[in-house]
């Protein structure tokens, strides 16, 4: 079980669902060093236990999370700034270890929003499969309005998400996008009441926990190959999943369920 050695980032599992907390409420959830010391080892953790059939990530305190802590000045920080080189070096690394690690994860993610989710905190919901949305939330990239060009992904992943054409906007202007207006876009799949926003991810989080493993890792791979691949390729890529999938035992239970009227017990192989 993994466990969190900060407050600023809390885990919990529960039936097969992890949740990720980005616990900071006092900076509307900002990344500091104790959250990504422990965000990145919590993801990897997620992505090798079975126990794991789900994640929600979400913030505490009303936020989302507002990106980097950018006014903080970090203890014993050096004078002379690292080169280029050591910066990006760290940095690539740090996204890595969180951004792609959490894009990367072969089971069912939820982004759950109940206020502000911009800079890397909306690059992060852009990383989950799914996005939901508590009606006081909204987002922005806000990144060119602290002179940077963005990070973790979020271009790659926003022209994949919304139209290039949005993804251009809301990247060259940084706008506040609300709840509603995320909907319309295709930004989230669902905006709930605030006070209904957990209990709707939890509960779709559990629909996939109680699903079949192996077919999401292979519908992922089938969604994500879909931007890379000319059709014939995808075709035959994804005709080798089917037939995989379709001789696990979870598809063999799935069939036997729906001939006995009653609901599969998926495991996993």
């Amino acid at each position: 079980m993994f466990e969190s050695d900060s407050a600023a980032l809390g885990f919990e599992l529960d039936d097969g669902v992890a949740t990720i907390t980005f616990n900071r409420p006092e900076a509307r959830n900002a990344l500091n060093d104790d959250v990504t010391r422990n965000f990145a080892p919590a993801l990897a953790w997620c992505a090798e236990s079975d126990d794991v059939r789900a994640v929600i990530l979400t913030g505490a305190g009303g936020a989302f999370c507002a990106g980097a802590d950018v006014g903080r000045r970090r203890p014993g920080e050096q004078e002379e700034p690292p080169t280029i080189e050591a910066q990006f070096q760290a940095m690539k690394e740090r996204h890595r270890s969180m951004g792609t690690a959490l894009y990367a994860l072969r089971k069912p993610t939820i982004a759950a929003v109940p206020g502000a989710a911009a800079g890397a905190g909306m690059t992060f919901a852009l990383a989950c499969d799914m996005r939901l949305a508590a009606t006081s939330a909204f987002f922005t990239t806000a990144y060119a309005r602290i002179g940077l060009s963005g990070d973790y992904g979020v271009a790659w992943l926003l022209s994949r998400v919304v139209t290039p054409a949005y993804a251009r906007q809301l990247l060259l202007t940084s706008e506040r996008v609300s709840a509603e207006q995320a909907l319309a876009k295709g930004l989230v799949n669902y905006v709930y009441p605030d006070d209904a926003l957990m209990d709707e991810a939890r509960s779709l989080a559990k629909q996939f926990a109680a699903g079949p493993p192996i077919a999401y890792r292979y519908i992922k791979d089938n969604l994500d190959e879909a931007f890379l691949l000319d059709h014939p390729t995808a075709v035959a890529h994804e005709t080798q999943r089917v037939v995989k999938s379709g001789s696990t035992h979870d598809s063999r239970e799935a069939r036997a369920a729906f001939a006995e009227k009653r609901k599969p017990k998926f495991q996993g192989r």
